[in-house]
C-alpha cells in the first residue's frame, strides 16, 4: 500500500511540473535579420519586437510564472550567417523553493560565420530551499561574435529575504570554430547562505554575475578597467583564448545590476533591450 502511494504521489508531481521549450533560428535577408523557424511547445514563449535597424529582437515570456523544482526549459537558438539578434526576458525569472527534484535550465546556442548574438536575460533570483541545474553549451564559428550575460540573485534582499539553503548548479561549456576554449562547472548546495558569506565565494554578497564577450582582447579589457572607480560591487575582468569575461559580485543586486550594465555597454556600443531600462 505504502508503495502505492508512493507511486500515485510521484504520478500526481510529476504531472504538476512546468515544461517548455523554444527552439528557432534567423537569418540574413537582403541584409535584414529575419526569423525563420521556431518551435514552441509548453510555458515557454518567444516574442519578436518590431525590428530596429537590421537586427532582430527577442523576449522570453515564461506563462508558468516562475520555475518550480522539477520543472524543465529547453532553449535552442541558431543564428545563421551574417545574422544579429538580441535576445532578452520580459522579467527576472524567479526560481521556487523545490521540495523533490530540481528544475531544469538548458541552454544550446549556435552561432554561424560572422553572426551576432546578444544573450542578455534579466536576473534570475533563487528563491529558500530553490533547487536548479543550468546548462549553457555555446558553438560559435570562428568569425562569430557574443555578448552573453547572467546575474543570479541569491533571495529578495527588498523583501528582508536571503537564500539559506538549496542548490545552484551551473555548467558552461562554450566551443569556438569546433574547439572548447572554456569549461567551467558551479555548484553551491547544503547551507549556501553561510558559503556566501566565506570571503573566498561571495563575502557575503548576494547576487553574482557573468559577462562573456567573444572576441575579447587586452584593450578590451583595459576600457572595462576604466570604469573601475564607478563600480558599486566587485569586477573582475580578464581575456584568454580570444574572449573576455567579467566576473560581478555585490552585496546588492541593484548595484550588480548597474555594474553589468555598464560593462556591457562598453563591450558592445549598442543600446541594451528597453525591458532592462524599465
Amino acid at each position: 500500500m505504502r508503495t502505492d502511494t508512493t507511486s500515485a504521489t510521484a504520478a500526481i508531481f510529476a504531472a504538476n511540473r512546468a515544461q517548455g521549450a523554444v527552439a528557432f533560428d534567423v537569418h540574413q535577408v537582403e541584409g535584414i535579420t529575419r526569423r525563420r523557424h521556431l518551435h514552441e511547445s509548453g510555458s515557454l514563449r518567444v516574442r519578436f519586437p518590431s525590428p530596429e535597424a537590421e537586427g532582430l529582437s527577442a523576449v522570453f515570456v515564461n506563462t508558468a510564472g516562475g520555475v518550480a523544482g522539477g520543472d524543465r526549459f529547453d532553449i535552442e537558438i541558431a543564428t545563421g550567417e551574417g545574422s544579429r539578434l538580441a535576445v532578452t526576458t520580459a522579467a527576472a525569472e524567479k526560481v521556487y523553493r523545490a521540495a523533490g527534484p530540481p528544475s531544469q535550465l538548458n541552454i544550446a546556442l549556435k552561432l554561424g560565420a560572422g553572426s551576432h548574438l546578444a544573450w542578455l536575460p534579466q536576473e534570475t533570483i533563487l528563491f529558500d530551499r530553490a533547487q536548479v541545474s543550468r546548462r549553457i553549451d555555446i558553438d560559435l564559428a570562428q568569425s562569430a561574435s557574443l555578448l552573453l550575460c547572467e546575474i543570479v540573485v541569491f533571495g529578495r534582499s527588498a523583501m528582508g529575504e536571503r537564500m539559506l539553503s538549496g542548490q545552484f548548479v551551473d555548467r558552461w561549456r562554450l566551443r569556438r570554430g569546433g574547439r572548447l576554449v572554456f569549461a567551467e562547472t558551479v555548484r553551491l548546495d547544503g547551507d549556501i547562505g553561510e558559503k556566501l558569506r566565506q570571503p573566498a565565494i561571495a563575502k557575503g554578497g548576494v547576487a553574482v554575475g557573468t559577462a562573456l564577450m567573444v572576441p575579447g582582447d587586452e584593450a578590451l579589457v583595459e576600457r572595462i578597467r576604466g570604469l573601475s572607480e564607478s563600480f558599486g560591487g566587485e569586477v573582475g575582468i580578464s581575456c584568454w583564448n580570444g574572449f573576455a569575461m567579467a566576473r560581478f559580485c555585490a552585496q546588492d543586486a541593484a548595484k550588480l545590476r548597474t555594474d553589468m550594465m555598464a560593462v556591457l555597454g562598453c563591450a558592445s556600443g549598442a543600446a541594451l533591450p528597453r525591458l532592462w531600462l524599465n
